[in-house]
């Protein structure tokens, strides 16, 4: 698979070849951000649960019960929309399915603000699985494929991870100051607060998805979309993929370091309730402060794997990974919360830099370009499966053994999960080493 930027046209001077190689790196770029900017505002209108729950429940007027419903189907349709996800990148132009999700989430969004009945909410939200998932992911990480560089594949993929999460967090806080705005200053009911940021978030999905409508895409992005695609049947393009060993290394390392990710979910509760004794509030924002450790690990991470190698910086993260988690099992031995605080943003910026790094792995397997949508569904069937059973191993040792010694066996399985990671990453770099030694002998 190539991604690289188009060459200069044949017959230009070298100084228009310069301006044009330009002016294709700033329309790259541009992309990058407006990707980026999606990224971060498609998902947060769905998972409003994290910080309007009660007053979701009040609006609605539906039970725990029944919200877990929604989100479950929610995740239903995650899980059964990765592939065809991937298939329909390599017949759709990406471009045009990003702006479809967003535009149609926002949508979506706004009749989500009328407050409709039960079985219109569990429409929503399956339309939300469907613009979200099926639409969007695989197009996503195959623009950003398509538009970065050969080596500029890790800050690429760092820039989306870390500027997404920075993009969510900071949207996230306009939100809270336009509730507390609407609720406290106003003096209007929590209903009409959280009207006004199921908007705000449905408005700017929509705008988002004009604008990229309407930015025409650079040089080399316009070459790769010109590529003639075969119209293979799906289980043959299946069958080359399967033939492609570093493909399922990389699908190993995703499924490993997902789950790293996934332990930091508990990190608030292993703080409070695990033994250390930190109070709510203080758990609460120790592991606040880590969420904004994610624009310092993606990116952080991506240059570092543009500057020396993408696979030797992801094991490493992986390797410290396992052993910072190592470390938080004996979290309650530890008497300097200072220190603890620090394990904690580091293992956040560990995280975020294996999040930031996985997919920029692709560029390295040799998948054909017209199958590289379906590439990165099926790793993502493969790979994002621990949303399917992680959570029943966290509350199978969490029950079966409460207090610390539940959450440090979690914590020990993730940690031998990291190092397996780690070890695939090892595999996968030698087999790349190999295939290169090999090309330069040719």
């Amino acid at each position: 698979m190539s991604s690289q930027p188009a060459q200069s046209p044949a017959g230009l001077a070298p100084e228009t070849g310069a301006a044009v190689a330009q002016s294709d790196k700033a329309g790259r770029y541009l992309q990058l951000a407006l990707l980026v900017l999606a990224a971060g505002a498609i998902y947060p209108i769905l998972y409003l649960r994290q910080v309007y729950q009660p007053t979701m429940l009040e609006v609605f007027h539906i039970t725990d019960s029944q919200l877990g419903y929604l989100y479950s189907s929610l995740g239903l349709i995650f899980l059964l929309s990765y592939l065809p996800s991937g298939w329909l990148a390599d017949r759709i132009a990406p471009r045009f399915l990003i702006c479809f999700s967003l535009i149609a989430t926002g949508a979506l969004g706004l009749v989500y603000a009328t407050a409709p009945s039960f079985p219109i909410l569990v429409m929503i939200f399956a339309g939300w699985g469907l613009t979200t998932g099926l639409t969007f992911w695989a197009a996503v990480i195959k623009r950003v494929t398509m538009i970065a560089g050969s080596d500029e594949q890790g800050r690429f993929f760092g820039f989306l991870d870390g500027g997404r999460g920075l993009i969510e967090a900071l949207l996230a806080t306009v939100a809270i100051t336009l509730f507390a705005w609407m609720t406290h200053t106003r003096g209007e009911t929590p209903a009409a607060g959280f009207r006004l940021v199921i908007y705000m978030y449905a408005c700017l999905c929509i705008g988002l998805g004009v604008l990229l409508a309407l930015v025409r895409d650079p040089r080399s992005v316009a070459q790769v979309d010109r590529v003639v695609k075969k119209r293979n049947n799906v289980l043959t393009d299946l069958k080359t993929l399967a033939a492609i060993p570093e493909l399922w290394l990389i699908a190993a390392i995703v499924f490993c370091g997902y789950q790293v990710f996934w332990a930091t979910y508990s990190f608030s509760a292993y703080l409070h309730e695990g033994g250390i004794g930190l109070s709510v509030v203080m758990a609460g924002t120790i592991t606040t402060l880590k969420l904004w450790m994610r624009p310092i690990g993606g990116i952080g991470g991506g240059y570092l794997g543009d500057r020396f190698s993408k696979v030797s910086v992801l094991v490493i993260a992986l390797f410290l990974a396992a052993l910072s988690l190592v470390g938080l099992i004996a979290a309650p031995r530890i008497a300097s919360h200072a220190l603890l605080v620090a394990l904690v943003l580091f293992i956040g910026i560990l995280t975020y830099a294996i999040r930031g790094l996985y997919w920029s792995l692709l560029d390295r397997c040799n998948v054909p370009v017209e199958s590289t949508g379906l590439a990165i569904g099926l790793i993502s069937v493969l790979g994002y499966s621990p949303d399917v059973f992680l959570p029943l191993i966290n509350g199978y040792l969490t029950e079966t053994f409460p207090g610390v010694f539940g959450y440090q066996l979690y914590f020990g399985y993730v940690a031998a999960v990291a190092a397996i990671g780690g070890c695939a990453g090892l595999v996968l770099r030698n087999r790349l080493n190999r295939i290169n030694r090999e090309e330069v002998r040719k």
